[in-house]
């Protein structure tokens, strides 16, 4: 043991991983420092690791330039890699009509045009989103208020 540093089989370990865009800690593992990145969750981060051939449990520090390449190519165009449309984020856009899968600031976008485009055509949901109240159903009595809070007193005897 002479004072060399550890390197996993010829591998250097980086702190800081940049990929797509998003600065990862090193120190997560892979599958989960993939889904760090807005727009990829955790289950297309391993079919991701498994269809490019990269060990899911391995610290996302220990990758080279190689393997970071082919994951931006890969995220670039997951349907390529034969990855099943039910695992996209968009599919079937709405001004396009194609399967997507967006990552990123373009993800964000997307979402901020949707939103307007249902306050614009007055849809529920819309109109939910414009008046700021919850838009998915939850329950709003004692949830989701803005401003001074108000208790309740009991009456006094």
């Amino acid at each position: 043991m002479s004072g060399c540093p550890e390197v996993l089989s010829e591998r250097i370990f980086r702190y800081i991983v940049r990929i797509a865009g998003t600065d990862i800690d090193g120190s997560l593992k892979t599958a989960y420092g993939l889904a760090e990145i807005k727009g990829v969750g955790v289950n297309l981060a391993y079919a991701m690791c498994r269809v490019l051939g990269i060990d899911p449990e391995m610290r996302i520090g220990y990758l080279t330039d190689e393997e970071i390449k082919r994951i931006e190519e890969f995220l670039k165009s997951p349907k390529e890699y034969k990855i099943p449309v039910w695992m996209l984020n968009r599919r079937k856009d709405y001004t396009t009509g194609k399967d997507l899968h967006l990552i990123g600031p373009e993800l964000i976008f997307y979402v901020k045009q949707d939103i307007e485009r249902e306050k614009k055509i007055k849809s529920w949901r819309g109109i939910r989103h414009a008046l700021g109240l919850k838009v998915r159903g939850q329950r709003t009595r004692t949830t989701g208020r803005l401003g001074i809070t108000v208790g309740v007193r009991k009456k006094r005897r």
